[in-house]
């Protein structure tokens, strides 16, 4: 087998070493898993197999990530994960599939069909058991289309349960709804005992089509991958899978067709939709020489692109894996009500023995009462209204983010946006636009300002910095750069350089005072880059930069959603800081920061936070890894084609908008709502049942309410976080 993909986990241990280890990480469609709670026996035992560094299923999405040590035998693991899932689920075929949210989508989009055996099953069944009240003073007669209802309905059930007990899997919902139903005949209760699986039986199926019309709406949400490519070969243009272009490969994109693979345009021009990607329904018109990513719906031109990256390398994969995959890191919620669904079945089921043995010895009554008594116990002990609906609401809650254009890696990263109560914010690219301009310069001993800009755009010719982009911008002319005879960028302070026999020194104040030269500090609004020649002060150059339009609008919804403190850092002067602040409304702004000390202010500002709250930074997610790094929650802005912010950050937020951060704890504290509403609901339900039934009040009727009406209801609410 072909290794899917490869990853270096390193484990650092309390003295401050570290182990590394490589993993092969393989991904598969559990085609046919229908069960819930089985998925969580799947996740549980694969990750007893020897050799699984972690292993989770998506039962969303029917796939299983799992993540094997390399210096294991890899195969024979994967084998053995194989043989796990068939005892436990023996109709699920596992399929390896590198190409997972493709053929997810497509297969549960054809699942319609399977249903209809199923409602012909149950309308057999149905007719059978009302004609069986037509004949309530014959027994005989009654019991025998009881009887046939019962099997045509149920063999199915019946049949898994017999499996499940010769592999020794007692706790299943098939098992239980078995023995319920039994019972009910074997107290002579036939209309009971039929009518449970018939009820039992419909509730699976409507609860089926509403998971399966719930991952429906999931995989449309995340519709964005291509289904082909136009390529341009010896002049002729031939349709292909985007696995099969090439890097450099020329590739068509027709008006109305979503464009496949990154790529420079290098004829045509275009507005192009980008809103799979961005959630930004504005087009955008693009031209030759701009770049455009897959996904992107190409509106009206005829676009020719140069691919720029291979297939598995482009954004939208990497969005689709990020969001296929976040599963891997589950939300708090969801461990706890896996572990609830541990102990709740059992726990009910021997409170259901217990309820049918002790009582008719210790108290009044008949064995055939506390009998039927115990049976609706074992009707409701199935968890899945928990274990099916939770994992649904997070999922949902993720993909209706990224539909939005916003990218979070895992359900715990969702969930702990409720509790966000300090944002950090990064000032040049998050809150301001980041495209500097120079506005002001200020010249002294005898310098005049196109001479002092000169010096200073030489010095900084070699930089990639925005502010050294502006300077150079500013001076306009072209540069020699034989004339620069050495050069040496001095992290967090500026640069220095040798410019026709002179030295340049261009930087921010610390600049001048590590040189020891005397300066006379600008109060200027803006950057400020002082310039020195030959160790004299020779001016200065104020560049500035403009606040994005929706900032003020961020800050505003930020505190309104219960944010109690707004936080700025920034390299910049104190003053352009504290103007920046001002503007915005924000708490509190600490200047002058090299990228060291925002880590250390990051860690300071955790320290003052509430105990159950989280600190949240947003930065540009290329220069800011290490803060990003160290918060609770790094959200990387402009993620758009920025591999580097991907990677860093927890959240990405695909746009240049800091607005986007509310509407991602708006759909946080939504999911959350749901979620609980689910927990809630379902808890109390079961328990009010059980607690009826134990005095023989519910009935069966009741009971199958209460297990497969419950999820259904469950299930209906969690697909409202679709709705956004």
């Amino acid at each position: 087998m072909n290794i899917y993909s490869c990853v270096i986990n390193i484990e650092i241990n309390d003295k401050g070493g570290y182990k590394m280890e490589a993993v092969a990480r393989r991904k598969f469609i559990l085609e046919g898993l229908d069960c819930a709670n089985c998925a969580t026996k799947i996740e549980k035992k694969v990750n007893e197999i020897n050799g699984v560094s972690s292993a989770t299923v998506n039962f969303s999405t029917k796939t299983l990530l799992i993540e094997v040590n390399k210096d294991k035998n890899v195969d024979n693991i994967l084998k053995e994960m194989e043989t796990v899932v068939k005892r436990i689920e023996p109709d699920v075929d596992v399929i390896e599939d590198t190409k997972a949210q493709k053929a997810g989508h497509d297969k549960i989009k054809n699942e319609k069909a399977m249903y209809k055996d199923e409602i012909l099953k149950i309308s057999i069944g149905g007719i059978l058991f009302i004609a069986s009240f037509f004949f309530k003073s014959d027994l005989t007669i009654q019991f025998i289309l009881c009887f046939i209802s019962y099997i045509i309905v149920g063999g199915e059930v019946l049949l898994n349960a017999g499996r499940n007990i010769l592999r020794g899997q007692v706790f299943d919902e098939n098992f239980l709804m078995t023995v319920a139903t039994i019972g009910a005949f074997a107290i002579k209760q036939f209309p009971e005992g039929a009518a449970v699986m018939l009820f039992y039986s419909i509730g699976e199926l409507l609860q089926d089509m509403a998971v399966n019309s719930s991952r429906k709406s999931i995989a449309d949400l995340m519709d964005i991958r291509p289904d082909y490519a136009n390529i341009k070969l010896n002049g002729e243009i031939k349709r292909v899978s985007p696995e099969e272009v090439k890097l450099d490969d020329i590739i068509i994109v027709k008006p109305g067709e979503k464009i496949p693979l990154d790529g420079i345009i290098i004829d045509g021009k275009s507005m192009v939709d980008t809103s799979a990607l961005t959630g930004e329904p504005v087009p955008r018109q693009v031209n030759i020489g701009n770049e455009v990513l897959g996904g992107f719906i190409n509106n009206n031109g005829l676009l020719t692109i140069q691919v720029s990256r291979e297939f598995q390398d482009t954004t939208v994969s990497k969005i689709l894996d990020l969001v296929q995959n976040s599963s891997s890191k589950k939300a708090p919620t969801e461990n706890f009500i896996t572990k609830f669904a541990r102990y709740y079945t059992p726990v009910v089921v021997f409170a259901a023995l217990f309820l049918a043995i002790i009582p008719p010895i210790v108290l009044a009554g008949s064995f055939q009462e506390w009998i039927y008594r115990s049976l609706v116990f074992l009707v409701i002990s199935c968890p899945c209204a928990l274990v099916v609906s939770i994992p649904l609401g997070f999922f949902g809650g993720i993909g209706v983010a990224s539909k939005n254009g916003i990218l979070i890696k895992g359900g715990n990263y969702l969930e702990a946006l409720n509790d966000v109560d300090t944002v950090v914010f990064d000032k040049t690219g998050t809150l301001t636009k980041g495209v500097f301009k120079v506005t002001e310069i200020e010249t002294e001993n005898e310098i005049d300002k196109e001479s002092l800009l000169k010096y200073a755009a030489y010095a900084e010719s070699f930089s990639n910095h925005p502010i050294s982009s502006s300077i150079i911008e500013a001076y306009g002319n072209e540069i020699d750069k034989d004339k620069v005879e050495s050069y040496d960028e001095i992290s967090g302070l500026g640069v220095r350089a040798i410019v026709d026999k002179k030295e340049v020194l261009a930087g921010n104040s610390k600049l001048m005072k590590k040189y020891n030269i005397k300066y006379n500090r600008s109060f200027a609004e803006g950057t400020i880059v002082y310039v020195a020649l030959d160790g004299v002060y020779s001016g200065c150059i104020v560049i500035s930069d403009e606040i994005k339009e929706d900032s003020k609008k961020a800050i505003d919804e930020l505190k309104s959603l219960g944010v109690k403190r707004s936080v700025m850092l920034t390299g910049d002067s104190r003053v352009v800081g504290i103007s920046v602040a001002s503007t915005l409304g924000i708490d509190e702004v600490f200047p002058e920061l090299l990228p060291d000390q925002k880590v250390e202010k990051i860690e300071d500002l955790e320290k003052q936070k509430s105990p159950k709250g989280k600190l949240l930074f947003i930065g540009d997610g290329i220069n800011d890894a290490p803060s990003l790094a160290r918060a609770d929650i790094g959200v990387a802005m402009g993620g758009l084609g920025s591999d580097a912010a991907i990677e860093a950050a927890d959240i990405v937020l695909m746009t240049d908008e800091p607005s986007k951060l509310a509407d991602s704890i708006n759909i946080a504290k939504r999911t959350k709502k749901i979620v609980w509403q689910n927990i809630i609901f379902a808890l109390s339900v079961k328990f009010a049942v059980l607690i009826l039934g134990a005095f023989g009040i519910a009935t069966m009727w009741e009971a199958v309410f209460a297990d497969v009406g419950v999820t259904l209801i469950a299930v209906l609410n969690a697909m409202r976080v679709n709705i956004y």
